[in-house]
C-alpha cells in the first residue's frame, strides 16, 4: 500500500499529520519533508502523529520519528495517535515509548471534549 501524509493545523499551536499505509524506507523522506516544514516555524508546540492507518512502519519510519523528535527539541510534544499492534511493537522494541505520548483516541491533555 502506498504511502500517505495528511497534514493540518488545528488551535495554531497543533500540527496534526495523519499517516496512511506503509512507512518504509522509500516513504520516509516524505514524513521527513513534513517534518522540515513544521520545525522551520515557531508556532507548533504539539506534533499529534494520527497513525490509525499506518499498517507497517520499517526501521526508516522510525527513524523517521526519532527525526521528528529530535529535529522539533523539546519545546515539542510528541503524540502518537491509535497506533496499531505492530507499529506499536516496533516503537517498543525501540524503546522509543518512552519518549512520546501514546493515545487511543485524538483527545490531547487541556483539549475541551464536547
Amino acid at each position: 500500500m502506498a504511502f500517505e501524509v495528511i497534514s493540518r493545523m488545528e488551535s495554531g499551536d497543533t500540527a496534526i499529520l495523519t499517516l496512511i499505509g506503509e512507512l518504509d524506507a522509500a516513504a520516509a523522506p516524505d514524513l521527513r519533508r513534513e517534518i522540515e516544514l513544521l520545525a522551520s516555524g515557531d508556532t507548533v508546540t504539539r506534533l499529534v502523529l494520527v497513525l490509525e492507518e499506518l499498517s507497517y512502519m520499517a526501521s526508516a519510519g522510525l527513524r523517521a520519528l526519532v527525526f521528528a523528535k529530535q529535529k522539533l527539541g523539546a519545546r515539542v510534544d510528541l503524540y502518537l495517535v491509535g497506533t496499531q499492534a505492530p507499529v506499536v511493537e516496533t516503537i517498543e522494541l525501540t524503546g522509543f515509548h518512552r519518549s512520546v505520548v501514546m493515545l487511543e483516541t485524538l483527545e490531547l491533555p487541556g483539549q475541551a471534549t464536547g
